[in-house]
């Protein structure tokens, strides 16, 4: 029988707000069913929060990242607390589907009657002005008391859209006046990580990246057709479904052009590499289910992970945020990259129309402290070289995300800005408006598309080069720039433009970051801090 509401406590940070503008059109089905991941906290997290401090500090060589296995066995999950967790379950007729000790989850099913009793939420079904409906609730979920400390979040009651994917397509501009008329250029990936001079010689080879998508697919004969084209080998691309997401293509005005994107541009820079795919549902289960699937992967093993999805931080709950960064903090413990866009409606960071809420916001997850943000610059190429290259604000239809966190403190790698005590965003930038955009193949027409989601798999790509020359994963790469960019300048500073919230300058700024990068010198520059460590 399940509890009784006397003997629940909520979930801190569980709280879901309304949809703006959505309209309750009915209730949800009794016997629909539904899955939920329990996310359970680590055996011992300030161990693990020392064990990223340490290696925050070290040079790339000195670093000795745990291995998948042993991260899960330090700090993973008390078999004890999921033991808990399924006799919970067990006990409100919940069934079991699985448990992961490095993951920290345990995934329950029921019926919706069955989960909104044992949790004690109402649940309705929602239609949102997008046109579309999701099951959804308010306000926070319970557990029982004794399972107050044992349970940090609990995901998939509500399957509200979670995220946007952060890009620009070429014709999104064309009646958009005067960027209709603008002048266009576009370029291959492989063009642009020239112009930035990445590395030569090295192909990612031994490499795998993740790329994190929430919705669309690819399709294998057009990947072959526009790697031909390029004259670069076919990489190896594999998908794997997440909580039921799979590689679904469903035209080229869906989501596919965010997958091709990322799957084009990592696999033009890094040929060499292995690109697995993790497809999941647009919701937060999906999104944390994800990025934990790829963190632990211990089948491909992945040494980069590149998110090209994210929205405000105000439209998320503390415990979905709790629940990403730990993820992120894991990755950096395994010795895991990741990149994440940063955003693609400037300072405010909201599209226009519904939900829009004034002041400026920072994206989330490119918030995190453990992941690296990625902005968006605008390039003009005369020849072969870059002839100017600014802030990416397309006055009216797009321009990069960037400002600062309300959620997280300014990390101790960060230096301060302004007076500002929190987190900055982004840490770097890179080609991003759909006016000197990348050429990609979607569904079997050839097009254009810009946006910072072109940015973060860029900066996988240039990253499983370096990996590969130092023959080594450089993880959290953050301390690791910022180090580079004061003492080695392995980038190129923007110092003009805006995004319609702050202006760029010398230095870091809430724009561009430390800047796009200089492949060479960033590489040089981290070579040296390998081989002085091995020297030492």
């Amino acid at each position: 029988m399940a509890e009784s509401s006397r003997d629940r406590v909520a979930i801190p940070g569980s709280d879901k707000r309304p949809v703006a503008d959505a309209e309750r059109i009915g209730d949800v089905h009794p016997d629909e069913r539904v899955e939920v991941t329990i996310q359970l906290p680590s055996k011992s997290a300030d161990a693990l929060n020392a064990e990223v401090q340490r290696l925050a500090s070290q040079s790339p060589q000195a670093r000795q990242h745990l291995s998948r296995e042993a991260f899960a066995e330090r700090f993973g999950a008390d078999p004890a607390q999921i033991a808990r967790v399924e006799a919970f379950a067990r006990a409100n007729k919940l069934a079991v589907v699985h448990s992961s000790v490095a993951r920290r989850s345990v995934v329950l099913a029921g019926t919706a009657s069955q989960i909104s009793s044992a949790f004690g939420v109402e649940l309705g079904a929602y239609e949102h002005p997008g046109g579309g409906t999701f099951r959804g609730r308010q306000g926070p979920i319970y557990v029982p008391s004794d399972l107050a400390n044992v349970v940090q979040g609990v995901f998939g009651i509500d399957d509200r859209p979670a995220a946007r994917s952060h890009i620009r397509r070429i014709t999104d501009l064309d009646g958009i006046q005067p960027l209709a008329a603008a002048p266009r250029t576009s370029f291959s990936p492989a063009q642009v990580g020239h112009l930035y001079d990445f590395p030569t010689g090295v192909t990612g080879q031994g490499q795998s990246v993740a790329i994190i998508e929430l919705g669309g697919g690819y399709k294998a004969t057009d990947l072959a057709a526009y790697f031909k084209q390029l004259g670069i080998p076919n990489p190896k691309v594999v998908s794997v479904s997440v909580d039921h997401g799979k590689n679904a293509p469903a035209g080229p005005n869906s989501a596919d052009g965010e997958v091709m994107l990322d799957i084009e541009v990592v696999g033009a820079v890094a040929p060499g590499a292995t690109i697995v795919v993790y497809f999941a549902p647009n919701t937060d289960q999906g999104f944390i289910d994800a990025i934990t699937t790829a963190v632990h992967d211990t089948t491909y093993r992945p040494s980069i992970i590149s998110i090209s999805w994210g929205s405000p931080e105000v439209q998320w709950t503390h415990a979905s945020v709790q629940a990403m960064d730990q993820a992120f903090q894991a990755a950096a413990a395994m010795g895991v990259s990741v990149y994440c866009a940063a955003g693609d409606n400037g300072a405010n960071d909201f599209p226009p129309g519904a939900g829009s809420q004034p002041g400026n916001h920072a994206d989330f997850p490119a918030s995190s402290p453990h992941v690296v943000g990625c902005g968006g610059t605008h390039i003009t190429v005369t020849g072969n070289a870059i002839s100017s290259e600014v802030v990416w604000n397309d006055a009216g239809d797009g321009a990069t995300g960037g400002g600062f966190s309300t959620l997280f403190p300014r990390p101790t790698w960060q230096s301060a800005y302004q007076g500002q005590t929190t987190r900055g965003v982004p840490d770097v930038a890179g080609n991003a408006s759909p006016l000197s955009g990348y050429v990609v193949r979607v569904d079997g027409q050839t097009t254009t598309i810009g946006g910072t989601s072109a940015v973060a798999p860029l900066w996988a790509g240039l990253t499983a080069l370096l990996n590969q020359k130092l023959a080594k994963p450089m993880g959290f790469i953050n301390p690791l720039m910022y180090a580079v960019n004061v003492s080695a300048g392995g980038f190129v500073d923007i110092t003009q433009g805006n995004n319609n919230g702050f202006n760029a300058g010398p230095g870091w700024d809430p724009c561009t970051g430390l800047g796009r990068p200089d492949g060479a010198k960033l590489a040089a520059a981290l070579s040296a801090q390998a081989g002085a460590t091995s020297a030492g």
